[in-house]
């Protein structure tokens, strides 16, 4: 059996006797001095109350960890739909010979489309979504679902809006033409 590590200090010449009784005295009374509730447990409730504060910041982090881990799952679940919806639901691009000229991301970008198709666009009864870069043109009613999970993907969708005359317009008599194209 092995020796205690007492007897090998001892047995080194590390540790004399007097020193390991002495040692041995007073572990004893720490005992003793448990046992009956004298011993001064602040140390002990501090340590155990600095473990119990580190559970509780891991479980904190792990907590939101977790959160972030969901969301981030959601968002590509999302992202998965609706290029879905736009696959299925893309109108086709027959390259026409009017540009249809609208922004993304700060520069001005030319799809040509035909005349019907541009004018649905201007109306705001066709829209236009970014996927994977490449530009694609849908129905309205699926451009405001996707406008509903994640506006950016969609780049251009016209809202009718109601023309108040101005009074002091100065251009108030003036007609805009039907040919002027931005």
């Amino acid at each position: 059996m092995a020796k205690s590590l007492q007897e090998q200090l001892l047995g080194a010449g590390i540790v004399d006797k007097k020193k390991a009784k002495k040692i041995k005295a007073e572990k004893l009374q720490t005992k003793q001095k448990a046992k009956k509730g004298l011993v001064d447990n602040s140390e002990e409730l501090s340590r155990q109350a600095e473990l119990k504060r580190q559970k509780e910041e891991k479980a904190a982090r792990d907590k939101e960890l977790n959160r972030q881990r969901q969301e981030e799952i959601e968002h590509k679940a999302i992202l998965g739909q609706i290029r879905q919806l736009i696959l299925q639901n893309r109108v086709a691009k027959d390259d026409g010979e009017i540009a249809y000229n609208f922004t993304d991301d700060k520069k001005v970008k030319k799809l040509y489309v035909s005349d019907k198709m541009h004018k649905d666009l201007s109306e705001g009864r066709l829209a236009i979504a970014k996927l994977e870069g490449q530009y694609e043109v849908l129905a309205k009613g699926v451009a405001e679902k996707i406008v509903e999970k994640a506006p950016e993907m969609i780049l251009v969708l016209n809202t009718a809006q109601p023309q108040e005359d101005d009074e002091d317009d100065p251009y108030a008599e003036f007609q805009i033409p039907d040919d002027l194209m931005w």
